[in-house]
C-alpha cells in the first residue's frame, strides 16, 4: 500500500497517445471534424422536431431525447480531450476528472436506458399499430424520458464516488482520454475488487439487461414484419426500425467490450480506441444514420430549406 496515495490527488495526468505525438495530432484533427458533425447534426435533429409538425410523434421525441443526451456526452469529454491531445500539457484537476466521470457515466448509463424505450416504441409501432396513439400518448412519452433521467443519475451516484475514493497511485497517469471507470480502477493501487464487482453488477443492470429486452422486442417485430402481406408493408417496417438496430449495435457493442472487463489486457489497449469510438464516432453517425435512412427527417429537412421556393410555385 506504500505505492496508493492516501491524500486527494491535485488531479490527473490523461495519457491517451502521448507516445505518439504524431497520431495524435491526427487524432486531433478528426476528433474535430468528427465533434463538429455531431453538434451540428444533432441540433439539426432537434430543431427540425421542433419546428417540422411531421415530427411531433412519439418516435422523433425519444429520438431528441438521444440527440441530447449524445450533445451532452459529448461535451462533457471531448474539449478536454482536445485540449491534450493539441500539447504537451495532458492534466485534468481533480475536480475536472470527478465532473467528467459523473457526467460521463450518468450519460451513458441514460442512453442505454433511453434505447430501450425506443425499442419499446417500436415494438408498439409495429406489432400493435391499431393502439400505438392510445398506447404511446404524450404522459406516458414523458414518464418513460424521466425513468431515463432518473436512472441515469442513479447509475453514476452508486458507482462514481465509490471509484473516485479509489486509493489511487502516486504518478495519477490514467492511461486513456478521459476519466472512465475502467481506466480509473487500472490506476489503483489498492484492491479493487469491490469496484470490479460493483462495475459487473452496473454494466450487468444498465447494459446486459436492456440490451437482452431490446433483442427480445425485436424478435417480436420480425415476426410481425414477416407476418406483413404487402412487400412495401415490409420494407416500410423495416426502415422504421433499422436505423435504431444500427444505433444499439454501435453503441452496446464498444461500451461492452470495455466495461465488462476493466482490467483486462484488451481493455487497456485496445479499450482507448473503443473508448474514442463511443465518444467520438458513434455520436457523430447517430444524427447521419436516422437523417440518412429516414424519409420523414430527409422530408423535414427538404421543407425547410425549399420553403421558399414551395411559396414561390403557390
Amino acid at each position: 500500500m506504500d505505492m496508493a496515495n492516501d491524500t486527494t490527488p491535485d488531479g490527473f495526468i490523461l495519457l491517451g497517445f502521448s507516445d505518439n505525438p504524431r497520431l495524435e495530432i491526427t487524432l486531433f484533427m478528426v476528433v474535430s471534424i468528427f465533434y463538429t458533425v455531431t453538434l451540428v447534426g444533432n441540433i439539426t435533429i432537434i430543431l427540425l422536431s421542433h419546428i417540422d409538425s411531421h415530427l411531433q410523434t412519439p418516435m422523433y421525441f425519444f429520438l431528441t431525447q438521444l440527440s441530447f443526451l449524445d450533445l451532452c456526452f459529448t461535451t462533457s469529454c471531448i474539449p478536454q480531450m482536445l485540449v491534450n491531445l493539441w500539447g504537451p500539457d495532458k492534466t485534468i484537476s481533480y475536480l475536472g476528472c470527478a465532473a467528467q466521470l459523473y457526467i460521463f457515466l450518468g450519460l451513458g448509463a441514460a442512453e442505454c436506458v433511453l434505447l430501450l424505450v425506443m425499442a419499446f416504441d417500436r415494438y408498439i409501432a409495429v406489432c400493435r399499430p391499431l393502439h400505438y396513439v392510445v398506447i404511446m400518448h404524450p404522459k406516458l412519452c414523458q414518464k418513460l424520458v424521466l425513468l431515463v433521467w432518473v436512472c441515469g443519475i442513479f447509475g453514476t451516484l452508486v458507482h462514481s464516488p465509490t471509484t473516485m475514493k479509489l486509493p489511487f497511485c502516486h504518478h495519477h497517469q490514467v492511461d486513456d482520454f478521459v476519466c472512465e471507470v475502467p481506466a480509473l480502477i487500472r490506476l489503483a493501487c489498492g484492491d479493487t475488487r469491490t469496484n470490479e464487482l460493483q462495475i459487473s453488477v452496473i454494466g450487468a443492470i444498465f447494459l446486459m439487461v436492456p440490451l437482452l429486452l431490446i433483442l427480445v422486442s425485436y424478435s417480436h417485430i420480425a415476426k410481425a414484419v414477416l407476418a406483413i402481406q404487402s412487400q412495401q408493408g415490409r420494407i416500410k417496417a423495416f426502415h422504421t426500425c433499422s436505423s435504431h438496430l444500427v444505433v444499439v449495435f454501435l453503441f452496446y457493442c464498444s461500451v461492452t467490450a470495455v466495461y465488462i472487463q476493466p482490467r483486462s489486457h484488451f481493455s487497456k489497449k485496445g479499450g482507448k480506441f473503443l473508448t474514442l469510438f463511443y465518444t467520438v464516432v458513434t455520436p457523430t453517425l447517430n444524427p447521419l444514420v436516422y437523417t440518412l435512412r429516414n424519409k420523414d427527417v430527409k422530408g423535414a429537412l427538404k421543407r425547410l430549406f425549399g420553403k421558399d421556393e414551395m411559396a414561390s410555385e403557390d
